[in-house]
């Protein structure tokens, strides 16, 4: 390859470099750099902390948070279309598919909830509880609200 094709070829790879800079196909959110929100009293019960929201872009479906819990706390029974997947960070918790027994949760666990499924999460009555959420949207939609967990409901988690 003489000097003139080589030096034409550096060139249109660096021309190649900076668009791709232009166009980043990566994104890093700092942390910290989007507010966090109080988790609405229409969905959770106690004091519940939602942290760097987070959804993918188009055709991506993938939405998610990082969730905190403080003692007592817990969500509403709920559905997911396409399912959920917790993993826990920090602390202990709950988990119950409706009918069925209540799970322990700590940090390390995934939990994996199928599509359609009654379920609620929540921290234990005496330690607070830290997920991260994974969800994925259909038709523009990740969750379907559904009535509060009683007092009753969670006393028998203890």
């Amino acid at each position: 390859m003489n000097t003139l094709a080589a030096t034409a070829l550096s060139l249109s790879l660096l021309a190649v470099d900076s668009q791709v800079q232009e166009t980043p196909m990566l994104t890093v959110t700092p942390n910290g750099s989007q507010p966090g929100a109080k988790g609405p009293a229409d969905y959770f019960t106690g004091t519940v902390r939602v942290d760097a929201p987070f959804k993918g872009t188009e055709p991506a479906r993938v939405t998610g948070a990082t969730v905190t819990f403080e003692p007592g706390a817990r969500t509403a029974w709920h559905t997911h279309p396409l399912g959920q997947t917790l993993i826990v960070t920090a602390g202990s918790g709950w988990v119950q598919e409706w009918g069925q027994p209540v799970q322990s949760i700590n940090p390390g666990d995934t939990v994996w909830i199928a599509p359609h499924v009654k379920h609620w999460h929540g921290a234990t009555a005496s330690a607070a509880l830290t997920h991260i959420a994974i969800n994925e949207m259909q038709d523009g939609k990740v969750v379907d609200w559904l009535e509060q967990v009683s007092d009753g409901q969670y006393a028998e988690a203890q």
